[in-house]
């Protein structure tokens, strides 16, 4: 009995056993040298966007990324403060409604108290400014897609290469872990309860 009992044991444990690889994709060899492929996952592509694709794709892909991560901070930053009851003084409107009279998060959007469709039309139109005339690399210098430094130098330039690079991979992770963050702040508020720094939801 007892020797089935450690055969099974053993062969159970197989199981975690790591399993063989064959040869590594071409996407791979291309990308894990990236910046963006560190710790701890390194080069990570579950889904497959990048077996054939090539460094443009990759580029754009990446900026993508990029976008995407600094807007995820933006409106992680923005339920953390407005959860704390700190809004924009004086009124959204002609109507006399005040910035703390809708509610936060995505009830602001949708649900009874929400902004109406017209502020709702006039923040898309503005988010389209920012997308189309300010965030571009309107003097064509940028180092990286994504730098729109557009003339303003902030010290970048007088930083090395290595501190840049480390610089690009804090804020490609914070982006990553902030579009983690708003979409689990978004599906708790729709489940209700409270999550921990934020309050009730």
């Amino acid at each position: 009995m007892k020797s089935v009992i450690f055969a099974a044991a053993i062969a159970s444990a197989a199981a975690f056993a790591p399993a063989s690889t064959g040869k590594v994709s071409t996407a791979l060899n291309a990308f894990e040298s990236e910046l963006g492929a560190q710790p701890p996952l390194g080069f990570y592509d579950p889904l497959g966007f990048l077996d054939s694709a090539d460094q443009e794709t990759f580029d754009r892909l990446r900026y993508v990324e990029l976008k995407h991560g600094r807007i995820s901070q933006l409106a992680f930053l923005g339920q953390i403060v407005t959860r704390a009851g700190i809004h924009l003084p004086g009124d959204i409107d002609k109507g006399g409604n005040s910035f703390a009279s809708f509610p936060n998060g995505l009830a602001a959007i949708n649900g009874p108290d929400s902004i109406s469709s017209a502020g709702l039309l006039q923040i898309l139109a503005f988010v389209a400014f920012l997308e189309i005339r300010v965030m571009t690399d309107v003097t064509g210098e940028s180092e990286f897609r994504g730098d729109f430094r557009n003339g303003f130098d902030f010290g970048w330039d007088k930083q090395s290469e290595e501190w840049k690079l480390q610089k690009r991979a804090v804020e490609l992770n914070q982006g990553r872990a902030a579009m983690m963050g708003i979409l689990g702040l978004m599906v708790h508020e729709q489940l209700g309860g409270s999550v921990p720094i934020v309050g009730e939801l």
